[in-house]
């Protein structure tokens, strides 16, 4: 979110996203409030409609659905209900709040039906769309009961963003096989007599500023006494903890020379703890620590230390900056801002490695650093210690490659892009809207 909040400060704005406190009875409009920067407004929920629209819907069959985990879908027709429900109130809010020359971003899977709703209220807004997670292919998407309904939707946007061009190419082949969308040589989509933009807009962070607070803060630290190896990661099953310390466990196994010379340090912040997933992986995790620092652990020497809380965003600057290998190894993954905040945090003098997963999405950024299978424990082994072992030259020429591109390719660029391309996009068709083949969307569980 913070590259979101640092384009609006910078464009202005209005910011409306769901209020934190769930009421009995929620207000009928925007609660609004002033900041110097931008405004903000909440919509309010009862308690249990943002449950089953949140952690149902959104959270326990859009999730694991777009992360590739049909295996943890809970379908509950409950859910698909609440989900639209929150689109259709969320709509006549945000109708009344905007003229025909503003321009609506509409961002992530929990918002898919909006534009849809909105054209139905008659907004003649230009509406784009960014997703922040993964597009899966064709087959997984097609493991959301309500995936047709879901494309519908998704057509109705004027632009479409993508984290990579891998989700890109699955959102194009969803369009033609269900709405028989036909792809244009200036790479929009034509569906059912309107056009759809799409393009591939990888999000990015402040790169000189993140630098900043991570040089600035380490100067009032000391390093830590071993090489440190650091994962930061919310507590989900997407992100490949287990993976990463059996990973760990292989390269210590393998590699005894090792043992009392370096650590890992990860940082779990704890996440949707009500989902039973979430419970799972924590009780995995903690498990899977304990473990490795029972087996290798000694009195002066503990492996692993696991922290379960967010810490502030300057203390993990310095953290970054302070270790020797970034470990960063989703199973599935939009794009991973923490693999760009690892490398922007380095000493460019006496840089860190990143070991970075080939299934997150800045793995198509970043070639430079060390990529790997993350379901392969002995592949991390031999990275972390490929890393450790790296000539301080090789260092600091991946480094000064990866710094360079993310310089040059920061949240400034990345917010521009989009917004320019949703500007210019020509709209066709009636007031910028046609019918959709077949029915509406949501009409099957209306």
């Amino acid at each position: 979110m913070v590259a979101l909040k640092e384009a609006l400060a910078r464009n202005g704005g209005l910011w409306i996203g769901c209020a934190p406190e769930q009421r009995e009875a929620p207000s009928n409009e925007l609660v609004m409030h002033q900041r110097p920067d931008f405004d903000i407004g909440l919509f309010e929920l009862e308690p249990p409609l943002y449950r089953d629209f949140y952690l149902g819907y959104s959270n326990s069959v859009l999730w694991p659905a777009l992360h590739g985990r049909v295996d943890l879908i809970d379908v509950k027709p409950r859910y698909a209900k609440a989900y639209r429900d929150v689109g259709r109130r969320l709509a006549r809010l945000v109708a009344g709040a905007v003229n025909d020359d503003d321009v609506i971003w509409v961002h992530d899977y929990q918002m898919i039906p909006l534009a849809h709703e909105l054209k139905a209220l008659g907004v003649k807004c230009r509406i784009g769309f960014f997703l922040h997670i993964p597009m899966p292919d064709l087959q997984t998407f097609k493991a959301i009961p309500e995936w047709q309904d879901l494309a519908r939707c998704l057509s109705d946007y004027d632009l479409l963003g993508f984290q990579t061009r891998r989700d890109l190419s699955h959102m194009i082949n969803i369009f033609r096989n269900t709405l028989r969308g036909e792809l244009r040589a200036n790479g929009t989509m034509g569906i059912s007599g309107r056009e759809v933009a799409l393009g591939s807009f990888p999000i990015s962070i402040d790169v000189a500023g993140f630098r900043e607070l991570a040089a600035s803060g380490a100067d009032k630290v000391s390093p830590p006494p071993l090489p440190r190896l650091i994962g930061v990661d919310r507590l989900d099953y997407s992100k490949g903890l287990p993976q990463r310390l059996a990973g760990y466990e292989a390269f210590l196994e393998t590699h005894p020379q090792y043992r009392s010379r370096v650590s890992l340090l990860q940082i779990a912040p704890p996440t949707r703890d009500d989902v039973d997933a979430y419970k799972a992986i924590r009780s995995e995790l903690e498990s899977l620590s304990g473990h490795i620092n029972g087996r290798f652990g000694t009195v002066d020497w503990t492996p692993v230390q696991y922290i379960h809380r967010a810490l502030p965003r300057t203390e993990l600057a310095v953290l970054y900056r302070l270790s020797r290998v970034g470990l960063v190894t989703p199973l599935f993954d939009g794009m991973n801002l923490v693999a760009k905040e690892f490398v922007a945090a380095q000493d460019e003098r006496d840089p860190g490695v990143l070991v970075l997963s080939q299934f997150a999405g800045a793995a198509e950024e970043m070639p430079e650093a060390l990529i790997i299978n993350p379901h392969d424990p002995h592949d991390i082994a031999q990275a972390i210690k490929t890393a450790l072992d790296m000539p301080l030259s090789e260092r600091m020429k991946r480094h000064s490659a990866l710094y360079a591109h993310l310089e040059s390719h920061n949240v400034t660029r990345w917010s521009t892009a989009f917004l320019k391309q949703l500007t210019s996009v020509e709209r066709i068709g009636p007031d910028g809207v046609a019918p959709l083949p077949g029915s509406t969307p949501w009409s099957r569980t209306a």
